[in-house]
């Protein structure tokens, strides 16, 4: 079942595409691994697809009740973000501050979904914590919890993984492969090709004339081809080396 189609989509910035003419359809429980060399546009489509920057040409069309507020985001961490003073329960009940624009206090319900992201991603224990006092993987546990609350049918995902260790990169993605065996649409952004063929259902190559098809159809096209010693199935090695 479709829940986002863009049809004929330019993306960039100042009118200057970096990503022309390109259209696919999202389904209900897609996992879309999108990569690409740097520069290429992946950020660019994403926030362009999360409504934060305005199409340059084309349409983005959401079916039946699907709409944006379905979209929970993660974008890069920044330092800032590292260091945010403010304790694990209180990152992940901020996922709930776009619907609560006039009345500053949360419900019931929405306590009980904090508590049980929070479990689902195993970081339920560290509630009372201050969230720059966690590792790496413990604070994309948080924020992947607090992405949950604002939204829990789609996840759009920039480079979840980046700045972890192996052992917490493997663990973030079996994390995102169990949320989206529930029914949850993934949408991610990744350097890392091998595991994006790994758990992907589908692979966007972002480029000025961008590749969109199954897993199976890209490592059968040229650009499949192209980085063949990367889609073998091998664990490690990055697109943009």
């Amino acid at each position: 079942m479709a829940q986002i189609t863009l049809k004929n989509i330019s993306c960039g910035y100042d009118n200057k595409p970096v990503i022309t003419d390109l259209s696919f359809e999202i389904n209900k429980g897609d996992y879309i691994v999108i990569v690409g060399e740097n520069g290429s546009g992946k950020s660019t489509l994403i926030k362009t697809l999360l409504g934060l920057i305005p199409t340059i040409s084309g349409k983005i069309s959401f079916q039946g009740n699907f709409s944006r507020k379905n979209i929970g985001y993660l974008p890069q961490q920044t330092i800032v973000q590292k260091d945010f003073p403010a304790t694990v329960q209180e990152v992940v009940m901020s996922g709930f501050h776009s619907k609560h624009r006039f009345f500053p206090f949360y419900t019931k319900a929405e306590k009980t979904i904090a508590k049980n992201n929070l479990e689902k991603l195993g970081v339920y224990d560290l509630s009372p914590r201050c969230f720059r006092e966690l590792s790496g993987g413990q604070q994309q546990r948080v924020l992947l919890a607090r992405a949950l609350c604002s939204a829990s049918k789609m996840l759009v995902l920039d480079e979840p993984t980046g700045g972890l260790d192996s052992s917490a990169t493997e663990e973030m993605y079996s994390i995102i492969k169990s949320l989206n065996d529930e029914g949850i649409t993934i949408i991610m952004i990744s350097h890392d090709i091998s595991s994006a063929l790994k758990y992907a259902t589908h692979i966007l190559f972002a480029h000025s004339t961008a590749f969109y098809g199954t897993k199976e159809e890209f490592i059968k096209s040229e650009l499949g081809k192209k980085y063949k010693h990367f889609v073998g199935g091998h664990i490690g090695g990055h697109i943009n080396e």
